[in-house]
């Protein structure tokens, strides 16, 4: 099998409209993380505890 049989039509071509994409998935996935982190904020000690949290991973995400 030759190099042109087994590569793609256009290898790691990126379009503007592929990083606009890319900016719009990233805002969105802050704007989650930020609602996620406010609501298990307001939660109590024993609830996160139930999910496996305590107030220092929401803090620090480390979850």
């Amino acid at each position: 099998m030759g190099y042109e049989e087994n590569c793609a039509a256009k290898p790691f071509a990126v379009t503007p409209w592929h990083l606009l994409r890319a900016i719009a998935h990233g805002i969105k996935a802050i704007h989650q993380r930020r609602k996620t982190r406010q609501i298990l904020s307001h939660l109590n000690d024993a609830q996160l505890k139930d999910i496996g949290l305590t107030r220092s991973d929401i803090e620090n995400e480390r979850w």
